[in-house]
């Protein structure tokens, strides 16, 4: 192959990568703008600026264009918090910055953004898959920080950071969608959450010989209950 062609060749290859992005983009902005009943062709293809016909040049159809789109945006949002995440000490701190990241992702439209994928999969198979991918990247981040702050807590022994990290995402993916009915309900289960953040913090905090009443004491009562 010649320099030149070599060259076209690359050239082409980078103006694909750029209308796929315009395209990803372009569904998350319908998505959230819009929601999944009105994510035709014509609508994503008109937001992204590039010609209907590129949705199914690219991605053979609708719904596998939102189902990546999906894949994306998780990615991308996991990758924003990533560092703040493994930074944190404590269950409370954990609590603390899903708050602060609630805010900020009810702000930038992503919570109304997950509502339509979760109402969509009901109805379109092909975003089931995608749509759980997506909530695992959070689940697997969240999953991370238990094992390492739980650690050295009597809770150690019997919990299940993986099965927590799901009770813990579902949490706040349900509080995302209650607060847009109930506003004053939402903040009020924050609230009781952070409660028992610090309650778990006042039990760390106890000397060694109450820590292991303590443990002995979920012991009797059956340990991880499985």
């Amino acid at each position: 192959m010649s320099g030149k062609a070599a060259e076209g060749g690359k050239a082409q290859d980078a103006r694909s990568q750029e209308t796929r992005e315009k395209l990803l983009e372009g569904a998350l902005r319908t998505l959230v703008e819009q929601g999944i009943s009105k994510a035709s062709a014509r609508a994503i293809a008109t937001t992204a600026g590039v010609n209907q016909a590129l949705v199914f040049y690219h991605f053979g159809s609708v719904d596998e264009l939102l189902a990546e789109a999906c894949r994306h945006g998780a990615e991308r949002r996991v990758a924003r918090h990533r560092e703040r995440l493994r930074s944190v000490g404590s269950l409370n701190e954990l609590l603390a910055f899903g708050r602060e990241m609630h805010g900020e992702e009810r702000e930038a439209g992503h919570v109304a953004f997950l509502g339509q994928l979760l109402a969509g999969a009901q109805s379109h198979p092909r975003l089931v898959p995608a749509t759980a991918a997506g909530l695992d990247l959070w689940i697997a981040e969240i999953e991370q920080v238990l094992v390492r702050v739980l650690a050295e807590t009597p809770f150690a022994e019997f919990t299940d950071p993986a099965g927590l990290a799901r009770a813990v995402g579902a949490s706040f993916v349900g509080l995302g969608l209650y607060e847009g009915v109930d506003p004053e309900g939402a903040e009020a289960a924050f609230t009781a959450l952070e409660q028992l953040g610090a309650l778990m913090s006042a039990v760390e905090a106890l000397n060694p010989v109450a820590r292991r009443a303590v443990a002995y004491t979920l012991r009797r009562q059956g340990g991880r209950g499985r």
